[in-house]
């Protein structure tokens, strides 16, 4: 009889995964398909729960990272989110204490903040740690070795 119930809520997680999409149950769906083996085995039902708890946490756990690293993969990022890692040329004295400083990235003039505070000349190249409202947060761009 458990063995039917694992079944059907196997079924259930994989079709409700069909439609979202989303990685969301695909993890209790293996912790039920191997709650239906040890159903079939003969395992009692307090067995068969803590086997489908423990195996879905598990998976939940242990690959669910790994599989949204490889579903983001072909993320593009776009507008704000896709200047992180960017390389620009200050054209105006960073100074955070005297409150200036611009970088120019992509033919645009931004407002820069140096990430560790220190003072970034004219003509430096920098590379776009975060963007914080509408300015940039920048750091000398490291030398490639």
């Amino acid at each position: 009889m458990y063995a039917i119930i694992w079944l059907a809520a196997l079924v259930i997680l994989l079709l409700a995964e069909a439609l979202t999409l989303g990685l969301t149950t695909i993890w209790f769906a293996g912790g039920a398909l191997i709650a239906l083996i040890a159903a079939l085995v003969g395992a009692n039902v307090w067995v068969q729960l803590g086997i489908f708890l423990a195996v879905s946490l598990l998976l939940l756990i242990f690959t669910r990272p790994a599989a949204l690293r490889y579903m983001n993969k072909s993320t593009l990022k776009t507008n704000v989110d896709s200047l992180t890692g960017e390389v620009g040329v200050v054209s105006e004295r960073i100074d955070n204490l005297e409150a200036t400083g611009k970088v120019k990235l992509n033919d645009v003039l931004w407002t820069a903040r140096s990430e560790d505070g220190t003072v970034i000349e004219e003509g430096a190249v920098v590379e776009i740690s975060r963007v914080e409202g509408v300015k940039l947060i920048v750091k000398m761009k490291e030398e490639e070795k």
